[in-house]
């Protein structure tokens, strides 16, 4: 929407208009799309330069009038691709308008008026008009006489001086809208301002991840990132860039495998007006869009080797040239890059450049699957429980034990994506209940067949040699999955801390025994 209170507040507006109304005493009125004026009311009182509205325009009769002429103007004015319009705005008195328009949409008009077309005595004809409107004979006769006359030698000039403020006008409208656009985004972004806190997890890859992310934060390399779908690629990418020195420029996302290859050209390097059938206007695209801040191409993986070259070139000096043109352009711009397909293979098999891996890949970041961190699931799940609760205005859902057990079975091919999805669907489901039982899971994760605990567990021989394997297998894999946190570990396993004690002494299983068996190390709590 144009704020046509703003344009009186423009330096250079104000001046022309000083100047037009001082050497051709004409006033000039801002016209809204539907006709109506913008920067003059009924009733409104203002300092006027022409004479003939100084009159007129005050009178309820000379104001229903100038309405009247302005609308039909503009009516005119927006269905025509002139670049002015004159009009008749009484007999042997003009006005001329010029059109507001930004990237090819007509959004009002300038128009200056009151000037005579032809210098001479008053005509019967402007008399009578005046009298109409409330003004008589006498005093129409020493109104003409002061009504400025544009010779045909100044009339360049003028129409020069009064296009001058459409296009300021149109400057302005621009920079009004980009900044509330950028306002706008960055309300958006408030609520998770993609500080690396909202990430959820605790689990050893997460907490290596982080790490990675503090040292990139302050850079501007290029970084890849490469994980399964729905383990939050996008998420990274943002973190990435609202914590670097780019934070207040703008972050662009486009994911490549929804364009063909002509519109992902046209999507990243923008096109002019007439390149192809339905470019009405020229376009920038995402490259200079972003220019100053983060471009987050997602399923980089999936573009064919001819926009491979393309993109390198932008990668390799930041020049590109828009679709149909002929001008090459230039940006800044730091490109964070995502797919869900190996790249390393697919160099290998010559379906991506090496030398535009090598370009992606500055900084490689492999994002793990809900699989490979299952400590975090039930902080996820709980997450986006409460989520979803306070989504639908109810009190928070809570798992039960056993639709935990069927969690941690099922193996999230989804990952996040799919695990978010399925807790706002029990959230639906649950009713009136707060507690989530397996019922309410979808069929594939209530249908998980239970996995062993321990991997080689002994079917066959003696009941107690199979049991104290199971114990010893058991504690083993507790003691490297805590990080050998024996109090913790007691704890999952329903015995005291004291018992554990004597039971890693019991099997060997003291990590400065292990070693070698990839013990990890950790608190010995």
């Amino acid at each position: 929407m144009i704020k046509w209170d703003e344009f009186d507040k423009i330096h250079v507006v104000r001046k022309i208009k000083e100047v037009l109304g001082s050497w051709f005493a004409v006033d000039i009125l801002l016209v809204s799309d539907d006709g109506f004026i913008r920067n003059f009311q009924r009733g409104e009182k203002r300092q006027w330069s022409n004479p003939l509205l100084a009159h007129l325009a005050p009178k309820d009769a000379g104001f229903d009038h100038l309405c009247q002429v302005v609308e039909k103007a503009s009516s005119t004015l927006m269905r025509s691709d002139r670049r002015f319009h004159e009009f008749d705005y009484l007999p042997g008195i003009q006005g001329i308008a010029f059109p507001i328009v930004d990237e090819g949409e007509f959004l009002g008009s300038v128009m200056a008026i009151g000037y005579k077309t032809e210098d001479g005595k008053v005509s019967k004809p402007f008399v009578s008009a005046l009298a109409g409107l409330g003004l008589e004979s006498p005093e129409s006769e020493k109104v003409w006489a002061q009504i400025k006359h544009l010779p045909k030698s100044e009339q360049q000039y003028f129409r020069e001086l009064s296009d001058l403020v459409a296009q300021e006008i149109v400057t302005l409208h621009k920079e009004i809208s980009t900044r509330e656009n950028r306002i706008q985004e960055l309300n958006n972004q408030l609520g998770g301002r993609y500080k690396y806190e909202s990430m959820i997890g605790k689990s050893k890859p997460m907490q290596d991840l982080y790490s990675l992310l503090d040292k990139v934060q302050g850079t501007e390399s290029t970084v890849l990132i490469q994980g399964e779908n729905g383990t939050g690629k996008e998420l990274i990418a943002k973190a990435i860039h609202f914590n670097s020195p780019r934070k207040d420029g703008a972050f662009v996302p486009i994911n490549c495998a929804a364009f063909n290859d002509n519109l992902l050209e046209s999507e990243l390097f923008g096109h002019v007006k007439g390149s192809f059938t339905g470019a009405v206007r020229d376009r920038k695209g995402y490259f200079e869009i972003a220019n100053g801040g983060t471009l987050f191409m997602d399923e980089i993986g999936d573009i064919s080797q001819a926009m491979q070259v393309k993109l390198l070139r932008v990668l390799q000096d930041g020049s590109f040239t828009p679709v149909g043109g002929s001008e090459q352009k230039k940006t800044k711009v730091r490109i964070v890059a995502a797919t869900n397909r190996n790249l390393k293979k697919m160099v290998e098999d010559g379906s991506f450049r090496q030398d535009l891996f090598f370009r992606l890949n500055v900084i490689g970041i492999q994002v793990p699957s809900l699989k490979d961190r299952k400590e975090d699931l039930l902080l996820l799940a709980d997450h986006f429980l409460a989520k979803s609760s306070k989504e639908k205005g109810i009190e928070p859902r809570e798992l039960s034990k056993a639709s935990i057990e069927k969690m941690l079975d099922y193996h999230w091919p989804g990952n996040i994506r799919e695990l978010e999805n399925e807790m706002e669907r029990v959230t639906v489901l649950s009713g009136t209940e707060t507690k989530v039982h397996p019922d309410l899971l979808s069929p594939r994760i209530r249908e998980t067949e239970a996995k062993p605990k321990v991997q080689g567990s002994r079917l066959t021989g003696k009941l107690k040699d199979a049991l104290e394997g199971l114990e010893r297998d058991m504690i083993r894999e507790g003691l490297r999955r805590t990080g050998w946190n024996k109090s913790k570990l007691a704890k999952e396993l329903g015995i005291s801390r004291a018992g554990l004690i004597m039971k890693v002494e019991k099997y060997g299983l003291d990590k400065r025994h292990n070693r070698t068996d990839g013990g990890a190390t950790g608190t010995d709590d």
